[in-house]
């Protein structure tokens, strides 16, 4: 019992700075966030036992750093496709919920590099819903639970973006 303790409150950590990153309106500011919340993630999930969240966090982690970096190309997302395929084939251990992280993951390495901060944030609205079945499922209620306030929040930012321009 006390992993679940434990796993929640990485999680919350890592949930705080989705909330941030969920508020931000600069891309760049967003992916430097998302990628220190993603380390979080990748712990919390270690410690619930949801390897395939884990598996695909670290992938992410991966991920943003060479997309703030700007060099994430082509050959990185296909290299990137795969090995998240690959891994979560071998080691998901939870059944077709296990598989969420993997789609998440494949919808936004493939549609990240949008410029448009609007469209960027539908995309994190849309892979959030999927994490959000995810959280819940492998008993991250903190990540649940902000999983839904980031959603929100970005959902509050697309209205403010849209009323401002």
């Amino acid at each position: 019992m006390s992993y679940l303790i434990i796993g929640n409150i990485v999680a919350l950590i890592g949930s705080i700075l989705m909330v941030w990153s969920g508020y931000l309106k600069e891309k760049r500011k967003i992916l430097y966030i998302q990628t220190v919340q993603i380390g979080m993630f990748v712990i919390s999930n270690i410690i619930l036992g949801g390897i395939s969240g884990a598996i695909i966090n670290f992938i992410s982690f991966i991920r943003n750093i060479l997309s703030y970096k700007d060099k994430l190309d082509m050959k990185w997302k296909i290299l990137i496709t795969i090995l998240s395929i690959g891994l979560t084939l071998y080691f998901n251990n939870k059944g077709l919920i296990g598989y969420l992280p993997l789609i998440s993951m494949i919808i936004y390495v493939w549609y990240m590099n949008v410029k448009d901060v609007v469209k960027f944030k539908y995309l994190l609205i849309f892979t959030m819903l999927m994490w959000l079945v995810y959280d819940f499922y492998v008993m991250s209620y903190t990540s649940s639970c902000f999983d839904i306030v980031c959603i929100i929040l970005n959902i509050v930012s697309i209205v403010e973006i849209k009323k401002n321009s």
